[in-house]
């Protein structure tokens, strides 16, 4: 549709030699005023808008959904089987609180010489068993601890002396020694039901807490000492006397429920939960817990029972513990288990766990536990799918803890040993991040974390990945329909790039792919920076070209099979088809880049994107996919707007105004009105012109003026002022009642309108050039028409005061520059070939 149509007629001072010249769009051109700058947003050159690719809720929760490019060999399991089994209690053990200090003796390296020396002693092996017991009773009375901690210190002697005493003492003696040593790791692996050493009943009885004279609430025996491998010193944390007093008292009791196997799953349940707030109000919770081994030993047992209820009791009190290596795997896979079972999404927001879970997220090492991170991910992913859990995530920082992970994933280069292990990670979490994207607080949070340049380096590291690409894909997808964060991702200039790169690499990925391009629409919609730096990218429009020709061939594949089958015009499916859908998506993204004036210029040149624009009009029917056919109708429209040379569209205007034709005659109304903007700036060129009137489209045409609808009379008098350009065709706006619905049209949208109202006077100037008498011209609409300019002439009338001020000094500009010159000369017109005016009553505005 033509947007401007520009005035030919230069005002002079001298009237008597004014010559009358019709309106018409110039085509030499000039500097654009601001009201036409905004008639051409309006009018001509249209943004598309389009839904968002829909994505259907998985059935099943899984870590990889059934459409997962990984093959099941090669990604980690979602259904397994957990067993106190699966548990290692030697890893359960707590932190030593003692620090060993280093050594003064600096080891010298002894080199081999070629003739044995006699003054080189080196190290022999002992001669029997009996040395070794020998070398063993030595190192653990030089390694005793005392109550507090400390090391006993022991008399420092020259070796040689050492060895002179231990050579001195008596067989006897050393085999106490030997059988001393090793009654105490017996005693130390002893352990009573009640967590207690097996001589601890016997040596401190349980009434009594505290032995009179010591420090701690437990005797110093032999059995408390702990064991000594190689050169590290294993020895425990000091329990207080508040511990030992809180352990007997709140936790043994506890415990002992606990152990009844035979009792019901919820009274376990209940004791469950008061051992976890036990745990909590004595401080117990944590790895420097002494008794903590015993503890977990009791709950790893109860994994056993097959009861979720249950197991997320045991899960968050285990990692609470801050369990780790192997425990900390089993326990993510334990809680993993257990969301997977949508019907257990209320006793999880119960029970917390979620805090549990990110605790691990924040603080477990990424390389060391990079499976359990896996399953503890994916924990959470399963809970996002819950609205409940959803908006817990946001409010308990998920966002800012995810992307944190996520950067530590991203500095982890192709070449790492650990770089494919994580992409399973990095699935979970933008699975997660995808379901947060849905709510708004997630979004604010997302923008203000730098949510977009941390996808943006995964998407570049992992585009041969498919899995991590599409739920990156997805995000974007979801949020790029918001203004804030689509400027935010336009900012990013590699965006584009990594677009292109993903749609070369997976072309025939129709999820990634409707969505990617969904993105570029949604970037190219309102930013003409982001128009300008797409399309420079190297090969855009070629990227573009290429699928459009792909995904129309294979629609065009799947609508001959539909016809095979006997399919009709009539039960032909209302949605369009997954090509379709691709190539609506793709069409809107050419007509917002044809916005910028340099793109659009380029890309109405480019032969080969219309002639793909027009193939869409032949061979699809409105009836069958409007959003297609209408889209398409558009681009063409955007790209007719530009006098460039070697222009594809003037070169095709034939053709296309006989494919717009067929939409013209269609029931569509959006079709109708979409065809009829194109033939308002075709009918520029003569050859559409004698095509509209051998067709007899002006007809057709005059008639939508009875619309009603400003929008359809703006196309129509496009058209209707362009006729009259020639003054051989000015003859057939007086058909169908032409002058009296412009006539009725300005009445209806005048001051509403002044666009229109100009355009409406434009065409009655052309039509009006050369007239004798204004009642030969206008005819019975002559005294209404002098009526309506002299009311729309005030200026009382160009303020309208129900719109806020920057759209009334607008309205008003756009009175004062382009509709009152037009309309005074119309007027003026008029007046002069009709003296007398009879009283007219017009109503009101």
């Amino acid at each position: 549709m033509v947007t401007t149509y520009l005035e030919g007629m230069q005002p002079s001072k001298n009237k008597s030699k004014e010559k009358a010249e019709p309106f018409y769009r110039l085509s030499v051109p000039r500097q654009k005023t601001s009201s036409e700058i905004i008639s051409e947003a309006r009018n001509v050159l249209r943004t598309l808008r389009t839904q968002r690719p829909f994505t259907p809720t998985q059935d099943q929760r899984k870590l990889f959904g059934s459409g997962s490019s990984r093959p099941p060999q090669n990604r980690p399991p979602s259904v397994f089987s957990l067993h106190a089994s699966s548990f290692d209690l030697a890893e359960s053990r707590p932190v030593s609180g003692v620090r060993l200090s280093p050594l003064d003796h600096k080891p010298t390296l002894v080199s081999f010489a070629k003739d044995e020396d006699s003054s080189i002693s080196l190290p022999k092996p002992p001669a029997n068993a009996a040395e070794v017991r020998k070398v063993s009773s030595a190192r653990a009375r030089l390694f005793r601890r005392n109550s507090q901690g400390d090391f006993i210190s022991a008399k420092m002697v020259p070796p040689d002396q050492n060895e002179e005493k231990l050579d001195s003492e008596e067989p006897a003696m050393r085999n106490n020694l030997c059988r001393s040593n090793d009654n105490c790791l017996a005693e130390q692996r002893s352990v009573n039901s009640d967590g207690r050493f097996a001589d601890e009943e016997q040596q401190f009885p349980c009434d009594r807490l505290k032995k009179p004279g010591t420090s701690s609430p437990w005797p110093r025996t032999t059995g408390w000492k702990r064991r000594v491998t190689g050169l590290e010193d294993e020895t425990r944390i000091n329990e207080s006397e508040e511990e030992a007093i809180f352990w007997h008292v709140k936790i043994l009791p506890i415990l002992h429920e606990l152990e009844k196997v035979e009792d019901n799953v919820e009274n376990l349940c209940l004791a469950c939960t008061d051992l976890y707030q036990a745990l909590n109000e004595g401080n117990m919770l944590g790895k420097r817990f002494k008794r903590r081994r015993v503890l977990l030993k009791t709950l790893y047992k109860l994994v056993d029972i097959d009861s979720d209820p249950l197991c997320l009791k045991l899960a968050k009190i285990i990692l609470a513990m801050k369990v780790d290596g192997k425990n900390l795997l089993s326990v993510c896979k334990l809680a993993l288990k257990i969301c997977r079972n949508e019907k257990n999404d209320c006793i999880i927001q119960n029970d917390r766990l979620l805090d549990c879970l990110l605790e691990v997220l924040r603080t477990e090492d990424l390389l060391k536990n990079d499976e359990a991170l896996l399953y503890c991910m994916g924990a959470m992913k399963f809970m996002s799918g819950n609205a409940v859990l959803l908006n817990e995530m946001v409010n308990k920082g998920a966002i800012e803890t995810l992307l944190q992970l996520m950067k530590q994933i991203n500095n982890i280069k192709e070449n790492d040993t650990y770089f494919s292990n994580l992409g399973h990670l990095l699935v979970q979490l933008t699975a997660t991040l995808r379901n947060l994207a849905d709510l708004p607080p997630a979004r604010c949070q997302l923008l203000h974390c730098g949510a977009v340049s941390e996808l943006c380096v995964a998407l570049e590291q992992r585009v041969s990945d498919m899995d991590v690409c599409t739920y990156i894909v997805r995000i974007f997808s979801k949020l790029s329909s918001y203004n804030d964060f689509c400027a935010a991702l336009a900012d990013c200039s590699r965006c584009y790039i990594l677009f292109l790169a993903l749609l070369n690499e997976h072309q025939k990925q129709q999820d990634l792919v409707i969505r990617i391009i969904f993105i570029l629409g949604n970037l190219t919609e309102k930013n003409n920076q982001a128009r300008e730096q797409f399309f420079k990218e190297k090969g855009s429009v070629n990227t573009l070209v290429s699928l459009f020709q792909t995904y129309y061939e294979l629609d065009l594949s799947a609508q001959k099979w539909y016809h095979y089958r006997g399919g009709e015009e009539k039960n032909h499916p209302k949605h369009p088809s997954e090509a379709e859908d691709v190539l609506i998506k793709l069409i809107r993204v050419l007509a917002n880049l044809s916005i910028h004036p340099s793109v659009g210029a380029a890309l109405a040149a480019a032969h080969r994107v219309v002639e793909l624009l027009v193939t869409v009009l032949e061979y699809k029917s409105v009836d069958d996919c409007e959003e297609l056919v209408i889209n398409a109708a558009t681009t063409i429209n955007n790209l007719s707007y530009y006098k460039v040379k070697s222009s594809a569209v003037q070169d095709k205007k034939l053709h296309i105004a006989e494919m717009l034709l067929k939409l013209l005659m269609s029931n569509n109304m959006d079709g109708v009105v979409e065809a009829v903007r194109v033939f308002g700036n075709l009918s520029q060129y003569h050859e559409i012109c004698d095509f509209i009137v051998q067709k007899k489209i002006y007809k057709f045409v005059i008639a939508l003026l009875d619309a009603k609808n400003h929008e359809v009379c703006f196309s129509a008098c496009g058209v209707l002022l362009n006729l009259t350009v020639d003054k051989n065709k000015r003859a057939l706006l007086m058909e169908e009642g032409g002058i009296g619905k412009l006539v009725d049209c300005l009445q209806d949208f005048g001051p509403a309108d002044w666009q229109l109202a100009c355009l409406i006077c434009k065409t009655l100037w052309n039509y009006s050039d050369n007239i004798t008498s204004a009642a030969s011209c206008f005819g019975e609409d002559t005294n209404r028409l002098l009526v309506l300019l002299t009311s729309l002439l005030d200026e009382e009338l160009a303020s309208d005061y129900s719109l806020d001020r920057e759209l009334r000094d607008h309205h008003r500009l756009y009175w004062e520059r382009e509709f009152k010159p037009v309309a005074e000369k119309l007027r003026d017109r008029i007046q002069s070939h009709h003296s007398f005016l009879p009283a007219v009553t017009v109503t009101p505005f």
